[in-house]
């Protein structure tokens, strides 16, 4: 099959596990991954992976099936970020959909969902590990069954919630509130893109988090 990657951010922590993906099917399979809309090749399935741009109805009909993955159990949480603000809310699961995409975002019909467990102690990197592995096993579900998959129409608009795009001061903490009751947030942070942050005494400081063994010593 021909197959398209459309991943906005080059920076993004997701792209090793893209690369590494079209190392391992493109014996089988032309895949392609895409920075911007306006160089879609078309083909038989276009993937939107940790992509900015809306997809319109002229792009996706270059491709029999473009397939937006998203992490959480739509139609509850459609928008940007969805697990991030899931984990700060104290979720210790988070649901993977897989979805045609449509000009209402995140509306399309489900072709599979995925349940991850996060552990209350994961950091970001581990999040994000544990996230996207069921991404690329998601993929593959979509190579697998592309002829025989029965699509399914989302619930009722009436579970319907949509999320804001989370901005760098949403990695701000609040020096007068205790580390515990701030964990959550400053285990999702990524220290590289969009690291915790506090003020204080007139000055601004990053905070960085790093899970140590039992048997770390600081000698």
């Amino acid at each position: 099959m021909k197959v398209s990657i459309l991943c906005t951010d080059p920076a993004h922590p997701v792209n090793g596990y893209l690369q590494e993906w079209i190392a391992v099917n493109s014996a089988d399979h032309q895949i392609s991954l895409v920075r911007n809309r306006a160089h879609l090749p078309g083909g038989n399935i276009l993937f939107l992976i940790s992509c900015s741009e809306i997809i319109r109805k002229q792009d996706r009909a270059k491709y029999d099936s473009s397939l937006v993955l998203h992490a959480s159990d739509l139609p509850e949480g459609r928008g940007w970020s969805p697990h991030i603000w899931a984990i700060t809310n104290g979720a210790e699961s988070v649901t993977l959909s897989l979805l045609e995409a449509e000009d209402k975002v995140d509306s399309g019909r489900i072709w599979k969902k995925m349940i991850l467990a996060i552990p209350r102690h994961a950091l970001w990197h581990e999040i994000n590990e544990s996230l996207f592995n069921a991404e690329i096993d998601l993929m593959d579900y979509a190579l697998q069954h592309f002829d025989s998959v029965a699509p399914l129409d989302q619930a009722s608009a009436g579970d319907e919630t949509k999320l804001r795009m989370r901005t760098p001061d949403d990695s701000r903490l609040d020096p007068s509130l205790t580390l515990e009751e701030q964990f959550d947030l400053i285990r999702v942070c990524d220290p590289a893109r969009f690291p915790a942050f506090f003020e204080l005494r007139g000055h601004r400081y990053k905070l960085t988090l790093e899970k140590l063994n039992a048997d770390s010593n600081f000698n």
